[in-house]
């Protein structure tokens, strides 16, 4: 929705100061109650509804539109399909069974790390992902990029074959040539030859990068991710005087406070952390205590926004405030001559820590600086909380030892001094994502011989003499270790979909002098050397079964961090107060850009913005009013003699004084879907200050730019949806959340009796953090189709599951919810009674279902519906590209244009589990059937089940006194029902900030 009618800052301020009791709100223009905000929320798709306006309307025109509803209506069962070829094994594969799907435990990884996991192959063909419960990294569950990583294996836009100087060339001629350039290397020992690639933990990799070195011992490694995690590195270092990677335990912290850290969804093991994180956060079942969480945040995260306290700041100010925490605590570090302010919200955060030693964690952010780091070591230790919620071990990385920022720097630096004439590139993109100020592109074109090995024919392969193209994970072997170090061997379950693809393993094999090489040769034969099992085929078959290799997680090491150095480090001092900054962030859904070319990733609404499609210049709303912003006004920014341009969105909450970019947009050559999205801040992105910037500018060009933002859609507004209450409310009034339930009324419905199977969901809101996995993973499970951002701003986004955020409470510090909203399946279903031809119906088990076949697009059951969660399908979103129809579920259907789909419950999941039981003469057990959205889950915040099984644990959960449904007083009797969100604010001491 473009907003023409400008935003009120000052009158929206005095709105919310006027109210009264409970109240949240989503948006600033539902609070400013604009012409254009009314005029969408009345018409359900208003530009489309538009030709139905106040003017009197003449006979033929109302005949033309009747007539074109009609033919819409009565064409939809006669829709076209593509033509189809079926083609009869001839040879049916080893345990292949048609229609009965397989599973393989492998791994995705991601920034380096490795997060274990199970995909479900149909005859062959990946369709969808689940965590690994085995594995330490995922317990089962998935991220959203995990789950969105299965369209990425079928993106037509894949580089298909080896390109020279950017025309297509052989798989031949590129080894010829890299055969002759070897010849070269071989004989002065690999001067001047180069080999770049992103941070690996790959113990095959490290081990052929480690013979290439030897049998080229003038030749140097560099590595570089532009998600960097170079801070968290050096401040070990400086810590312990040797770098260790650190491992927090979750699931014994009482009190956790996170220095701008998105712990819960972003890092190595942020999915394992939700997991632990969230079951110190429950309290239903009569639990009367819960962990406590502190954030302070220089740009918005997940995690700041479940937090029971948060503190928003400037980037360069957490290093202050660690610093007189630290002091606070006893540890005589310097601190700044100057106070910022915020004495009693860390009086009572100090206190706290103190209640709570050994009990409490800090975990500091990898944006921040070495220093923050180091003082996080020293506090966790001086609290007794080190071999307790936090742990060291060896690092994870091979060869961590240089900051990865200074290895680009050094390579960029040997090129401009010509003493580079080779350069391998495996993986990554850096002539986008470097830092402007090294000009990786401009020195790249002086290398006289390179070569990209990647997914996609990007900005960095075009500056190369040959791309390689690149196997995806699903296509290949290879191995990885989690973030505890857990040893994982990526094994594929399709044959490469292109021609002429290599791995890493391949090519450095290549480099080796080896004719041909295999990845499962080149993987195997490194484990066979190093496993210490005396029955190698039977540990390589246990380890490809369990996803995992059995004892390989590194153990922990006992340290002690060096005080002395610690103290040592000097306060830097703050900015000036008036300065601006610019902070930024990788993107949460297409990260450093890697995933931009993925559709499913791109129309995922970010958590916290709900904006797709884009990026945008994040801002405060007093800093919004202190420039004249509105939102969707292009501003221009610039800093030390650098420029980018970008449009305006006011975020509540955002810290004032600073603006956030996101990173991974405004690529060049990221495919037909990526290309030339929203705008790069990699112009004004330094080596120096790789997360922020200071001193900068914001100037309004007088442009607008639409967004498109789904958090103005689907509005239930004026009904109490979120119910909320702090721990001691909770122990003092368990039932507060059934306060505003009405009681039973009499229905013209007759009632449902269930005598087998009655399912239903309950979502516990104070577990789910809004990482928006479950909302990926019902998409690749059901089939539903991306529509482009045009369709999006009309309203006609297809996800089955929505993530409703919102605030409450002022624009500047506002409390934050998250609740996820599915089909309701209600006994008393509104839509099913308005549907002309019987389309949506009630089965025997208590589900609402959809008839595709008879579904004529009436809409009418949209139109009654109060959740407001079912999708139309206006035009015909699903592709004839043959390679993305193959990750189709052939399971569920693939839907055609004009009919209604919704949430199903995963029905094919309860057929199936139902085949199964009965082929096994047996009731369906709890927990036997796991809905996509469940499955995926971090937290466990979904819970499916049998509400007939009394001992079933939805049945539990439903009895709870937290339990409540949405829109109860209406009488539709919803089978999906929440648990009530609870916080644990610190009531003994004043937290105000």
């Amino acid at each position: 929705m473009s907003t023409t009618t400008p935003l009120d800052l000052h009158q929206i301020r005095a709105k919310l100061q006027s109210k009264q009791g409970s109240e949240y709100w989503r948006c600033l223009e539902e609070l400013a109650e604009t012409e254009e905000f009314r005029e969408f929320l009345h018409r359900e798709f208003p530009r489309e509804a538009s030709v139905w306006d106040d003017s009197s309307m003449g006979r033929r025109q109302f005949l033309m539109l009747m007539g074109a509803s009609l033919a819409l209506a009565g064409l939809n069962a006669c829709t076209k399909q593509p033509d189809e070829k079926i083609i009869p094994f001839v040879r049916s594969p080893e345990l292949v069974t048609p229609g009965v799907p397989l599973s393989f435990a492998t791994a995705m990884v991601h920034g380096g790390f490795a997060t274990g996991i199970l995909v479900t192959s149909h005859m062959g063909r990946p369709t969808k992902i689940e965590g690994n419960p085995d594995h330490p990294a995922s317990l089962g569950a998935t991220d959203a990029f995990t789950q969105a990583s299965i369209l990425s294996l079928y993106d037509p836009d894949r580089s298909q074959v080896p390109l020279n100087r950017g025309l297509i060339s052989t798989r031949d001629k590129f080894l010829q040539a890299l055969s002759q350039s070897l010849q070269a290397k071989r004989a002065n020992g690999g001067a001047g030859l180069r080999i770049l690639t992103e941070t690996v933990t790959s113990p095959t990799l490290g081990d052929q990068l480690a013979r290439l070195l030897h049998q080229f011992p003038h030749a140097r490694w560099h590595r570089y991710e532009p998600v960097t995690l170079d801070s968290v590195r050096e401040g070990a270092r400086i810590a312990f005087g040797w770098i260790m990677s650190t491992r927090y335990h979750l699931d014994k912290a009482d009190i956790v406070l996170a220095l701008d850290s998105d712990f819960l969804t972003h890092g190595p093991g942020a999915v394992r952390y939700a997991r632990d994180f969230a079951q110190k956060r429950k309290v239903a079942g009569g639990k009367q205590t819960m962990n406590r969480l502190y954030s302070i945040e220089s740009s918005p995260t997940n995690v700041g926004a479940i937090a029971d306290h948060r503190l928003g700041v400037r980037p360069h100010e957490v290093e202050s405030l660690i610093r007189r925490i630290a002091r606070g605590l006893g540890i005589p570090v310097q601190t700044p001559a100057e106070s910022d302010g915020h004495d009693s919200w860390l009086a009572a955060l100090v206190q706290d820590l103190r209640t709570h030693q050994g009990s409490s964690v800090v975990i500091p952010g990898p944006y921040q600086p070495p220093a923050v780091h180091a003082l996080a070591h020293a506090i966790n230790e001086r609290l007794g909380n080190v071999g307790k919620t936090v742990s060291y071990s060896d690092p994870v990385e091979i060869q961590p030892e240089q900051s990865q920022a200074e290895s680009l720097r050094e390579l960029v630096s040997d090129i401009r001094d010509g003493q580079v004439d080779m350069l391998v590139i495996m993986g990554g993109n850096p002539v986008y994502h470097a830092p402007v100020d090294l000009d990786f592109g401009g020195a790249l074109a002086s290398v006289a011989f390179s070569i990209h090995l990647g997914l996609y024919a990007d900005e960095t392969a075009a500056e190369c003499t040959w791309h390689v193209p690149q196997a995806h994970y699903l296509e290949t072997w290879s191995d990885a270790r989690a973030y505890d170090g857990t040893a994982t061997i990526v094994q594929p379950l399709i044959t490469p979909l292109y021609a002429g693809v290599s791995s890493d393993h391949e090519l450095l094999e290549l480099m080796l002098g080896a004719a041909e090489p295999k990845s499962y040769d080149i993987v195997r034969d490194f484990w066979r050397r190093h496993s210490a099992s005396r029955d190698f085929e039977t540990f390589w078959k246990t380890s490809l079964h369990d996803g995992l290799v059995a004892g390989s997680a590194f153990p922990s090491r006992n340290v002690r961090v060096r005080m002395k150095e610690v103290q040592a480090l000097s306060a830097k001092n703050d900015a000036p107060k008036d300065e601006l900054c610019l902070v930024f962030r990788p993107d949460p859904t297409v990260w450093d850009g890697r995933y931009a070319n993925n559709g499913w990733l791109q129309e995922l609404p970010k958590p916290l913005t709900t904006l797709t499609w884009d990026n945008a210049v994040l801002v405060s709303p007093a800093t919004a009013g202190r420039f004249g912003l509105q939102n969707e006004d292009v501003v221009e920014i610039s800093g030390d003699g650098r420029t980018i341009f970008g449009p305006v969105w006011i975020t509540p909450g955002h810290p004032d004084q600073t603006a956030t970019v996101h990173l991974g947009y405004g690529r060049a050559k990221a495919g037909r879907v990526g290309s030339k999205r929203g705008f790069s801040v990699q112009a004004i992105r330094t080596s120096n200050s790789p997360w922020w910037v200071s001193g900068i500018r914001i100037i309004r060009t007088g442009a607008k730019a639409r967004l498109a933002v789904t958090q103005h859609h689907h509005l239930m507004e004026g009904r109490n949806l979120v119910r909320s209450a702090s721990l001691a409310e909770y122990v003092a009034t368990p039932d507060f959340a059934s306060e505003h339930q009405p009681a039973a009324q009499a229905s013209l419905y007759p009632d449902h009796e269930y005598d087998g199977y009655a399912w239903g969901m309950s979502i516990d809101l104070s577990a789910c953090t809004g990482c928006n996995a479950c909302v990926i993973a019902c998409q690749a499970e059901n089939n539903i189709p991306i529509v482009g951002k045009d369709q999006v701003l009309a309203g006609r986004e297809m996800h089955w599951i929505r993530i409703d955020r919102y605030y409450k409470g002022s624009l500047d510090d506002p409390e934050v919810v998250f609740q996820p909203v599915t089909c309701m399946h209600c006994e008393n279903a509104p839509c099913e009674v308005v549907c002309p031809v019987a389309a949506t119906v009630h089965d025997s088990e208590g589900l609402n279902v959809m008839v595709y076949n008879r579904c004529i697009g009436t809409r009418y059951c949209s139109n009654n519906c109060p959740y407001k969660v079912r999708r139309f399908n206006f035009l015909q979103y699903s592709t004839a590209e043959p390679t993305l129809a193959m990750q189709k579920n052939p399971e569920v259907t693939v839907r055609s244009r004009g009919v209604m789909e919704k949430c199903s419950y995963c029905v094919q999941r309860i057929s199936a589990a139902r085949i199964a039981a009965k082929k096994e003469g047996r009731e369906i057990r709890d927990g036997e059937v796991v809905t996509a959205c469940q499955a995926a889950c971090p937290s466990q915040a979904i819970v499916f089940g049998n509400l007939n099984d009394p001992e079933s644990r939805i049945a539990g959960l439903k009895a709870d006194p937290l339990d409540y449904g949405l829109l109860t007083e209406l009488n539709t009797k919803p089978r999906t029902s929440y648990l009530a969100r609870v916080t644990n604010p610190n009531r003994e001491q004043d937290i105000s900030a």
